[in-house]
């Protein structure tokens, strides 16, 4: 049997580190070999999280960067933002391979995380490494990366689902995304909005056209189409632990059949065994793609306004977050890029 690579989890204790944990666990060519987090005293991760008991058995502690060094050949930083800045350097100097799902390492330009995180970004030498994890466009450059930035959870769902038609020059115009969330994409730490008597039978809107997120989308997709994109974006917070259904409008230079339409898309993702266009007709469910690395995208079409709607659905904690860091990982070390992640959705 061939040597597994030794992997770690830094922030292993949150939402995106324990689907890190059930992920690669099922990993035949990955070992987890260390577990930190920000915690009050070492606790084992199964007694964090009862149901690796016989799985895992490894301490969960303070992030001891040597003792990392030491044990891993790939980490994964599920760190909230601002905190990765620190560690990634010291990860990178040792000749670790990073996958951060952060917000750090995404955006290209400084000056606009800045702005957006209010911190100033001291890792700046790495920003040029980083490759920007959105494994479906930047397959080629992830394989040869040593640090991958991982996308955010809307990001992923909306850059999916407007990518092949502005590729294909189809737009014009401002891209209205409207999109929802189930409440573990606020985290796992203790706040008001997210108990249960404050969320639960309601559905609000936050952060419009204040979502951390929105540069992200425009900076990646002005990037890729070496123009300018600009995005309304509008998250709702909706009461389930998991997913997200992103509804996005474009407006098109012209009228196009919804066939032709559909061959944009097909033709962009053939081959793509994460991202399912439906057939004509059909509009994604999140349920359909709970616990899954699957992005399932709807097309329709409105003659009258010159505008097609498209509908990307994901699960937060796996495409938009883990899974997706799974997929980068096994593309940056050679692996079949659905190694563990074949998963099938869990109903009802």
């Amino acid at each position: 049997m061939s040597k597994k690579i030794k992997a770690g989890i830094v922030g292993a204790t949150g939402y995106a580190g324990e689907e890190l944990i059930r992920l690669l666990l099922g990993h035949p060519h990955v070992e987890i070999t260390y577990v930190a987090a920000k915690i009050e005293k070492v606790e084992r991760i199964e007694n964090i999280f009862p149901q690796f008991r016989g799985k895992i058995s490894l301490p969960c502690e303070n992030l001891d960067i040597e003792k990392l060094v030491g044990l891993c050949e790939v980490v994964f930083l599920a760190l909230p933002h601002k905190v990765s800045l620190e560690v990634v350097p010291h990860l990178m100097k040792k000749g670790l391979k990073v996958i951060d799902l952060s917000a750090d390492f995404r955006l290209k330009n400084k000056d606009t995380y800045e702005k957006w995180y209010g911190v100033k970004h001291t890792a700046q030498e790495f920003l040029k490494e980083a490759v920007y994890g959105l494994s479906e466009i930047y397959r080629d450059e992830i394989k040869g990366s040593n640090l991958v930035a991982n996308p955010g959870c809307y990001p992923t769902a909306v850059t999916l689902a407007t990518f092949p038609l502005l590729k294909a020059g189809l737009v014009k115009g401002a891209i209205i995304a409207d999109a929802k969330s189930g409440v573990s994409g606020a985290g796992r730490t203790e706040s008001l909005k997210i108990i249960h008597a404050e969320c639960h039978e309601s559905v609000k809107a936050y952060n419009i056209g204040l979502h951390r997120h929105q540069p992200e989308m425009e900076e990646v997709l002005s990037n890729l189409l070496k123009g300018n994109v600009s995005i309304l974006f509008s998250p709702h917070l909706i009461p389930m632990n998991r997913g997200i259904l992103a509804t996005v409008y474009l407006e098109l230079k012209e009228v196009v059949k919804i066939e032709k339409l559909r061959e944009v898309f097909l033709s962009s993702y053939k081959g793509e065994q994460f991202i399912h266009v439906l057939p004509h007709g059909e509009l994604p469910e999140t349920k359909f793609v709970r616990g899954t690395n699957i992005c399932e995208l709807g097309i329709a079409l409105s003659e009258k306004t010159k505008h097609v709607i498209v509908v990307s659905a994901i699960d937060n904690l796996v495409k938009g977050a883990s899974g997706q860091a799974v997929q980068n990982m096994n593309l940056m070390l050679g692996f079949p890029e659905e190694t563990a992640l074949l998963g099938l959705p869990v109903l009802p």
